[in-house]
């Protein structure tokens, strides 16, 4: 009795750590609900093993339940010794078979898709992103729009988009579960990817390789807009002039202090080359501080007086001189108003 109460135990708790962990996501960030072709495709992938396994685990186990009760010990043949079936080819073939065929079955689909997701005979007369993956941030070039983004990529919606991706240090992975599968992202070479969204929307992606303590902090956004909101927006990029004056003085002294800082050494604002740290061209817009926290002034104060304390390892730590809070607060009213763009993050989708 006191067995089965300790397996009755064991069993329950498995379900109960199975239930609360199955809550543990985000609808945003899933790759169950596909709203791309890679995701899509992905999910077949997800679906066709599982219902194979699903099939083998039901044979196993009308196998297994036909074996043990019509091959149980019974009274009077304490001594019986069953027939042995050891060195039956048929068998052996079988059970070899078999499994190399499922097997077959679920390669040769994955081969297929792996070459569809990779394929580039549409590159050319397609968007092509320059994708940079940096410890704990994303870098977008958008080739031949002469604009850069950081952390927010916008894309037009139903058109093929090519990333052509890069790592400035370690390896990471761009994963955006809703939209397409992963790919590395290394330091040695160029991999490219192609997405393709269905719908427009705000889509989370995330860096699937471990990559450093920040590792699970380092997300990004895909926004998806119509084609006409995604000239509109290209156009508003292309057109902004980083020095165009701030309309609140507050802003005004914050780019003053922004500059006195050398923030601009490792900050771009506009369509410079410089990368060090992310492009601030569109700032305001997002929706994400560092890609995790709320976009408020208080956070943004917070990430500039002290950024280790919301991402740990980032490269910005200690490479600025040392700010007051109110420095701090003016700098962010002029980081704050670096918008663009009406086309924003809350309005795709709508």
């Amino acid at each position: 009795m006191k067995g089965w109460m300790g397996k009755f135990k064991v069993l329950s708790l498995l379900s109960l750590v199975a239930l609360f962990l199955s809550a543990c996501g985000m609808e945003n960030l899933t790759a169950l609900d596909p709203k791309g072709y890679g995701a899509e495709k992905s999910l077949d992938l997800i679906i066709l093993p599982t219902v194979i396994m699903l099939f083998v685990l039901l044979i196993v186990m009308v196998i297994f339940t036909i074996a043990l009760v019509r091959f149980r010990k019974k009274k009077g043949q304490e001594d019986f010794v069953p027939k042995q079936v050891e060195g039956n080819k048929t068998l052996e073939t079988v059970w070899t078979v078999i499994p190399i065929i499922l097997i077959i079955i679920i390669a040769v689909p994955t081969i297929i898709y792996t070459f569809k997701l990779a394929d580039e005979t549409e590159a050319k007369d397609s968007l092509n992103v320059t994708v940079t993956g940096n410890q704990y941030w994303w870098h977008f070039n958008y080739e031949g729009q002469e604009i850069q983004t950081s952390q927010d990529l916008y894309i037009p919606v139903g058109q093929k988009v090519y990333l052509n991706m890069k790592s400035s240090d370690v390896i990471h992975s761009l994963w955006v579960p809703t939209l397409s599968g992963k790919m590395d992202v290394n330091p040695e070479n160029e991999n490219t990817l192609y997405i393709e969204a269905y719908e427009e929307g705000v889509y989370w992606g995330k860096c699937a390789e471990l990559c450093g303590p920040s590792h699970s902090l380092m997300d990004f956004k895909i926004v998806v807009v119509s084609q006409e909101e995604f000239d509109q927006w290209v156009a508003d990029l292309q057109n902004f002039d980083p020095e165009t004056q701030p309309e609140t003085q507050t802003a005004v002294d914050g780019r003053a202090l922004f500059e006195e800082n050398n923030c601009i050494a490792c900050h771009a604002v506009g369509s410079s080359p410089v990368q060090v740290g992310p492009n601030l061209t569109n700032f305001g817009e997002r929706s994400k501080l560092a890609g995790v926290e709320e976009m408020t002034k208080d956070k943004l104060i917070e990430w500039l007086l002290d950024p280790e304390s919301i991402k740990p390892g980032n490269n910005m730590t200690g490479k600025y001189p040392e700010l007051s809070e109110e420095d701090a607060a003016l700098i962010a009213d002029y980081l704050l108003q670096l918008k663009p763009s009406e086309i924003t993050t809350e309005d795709a989708g709508n």
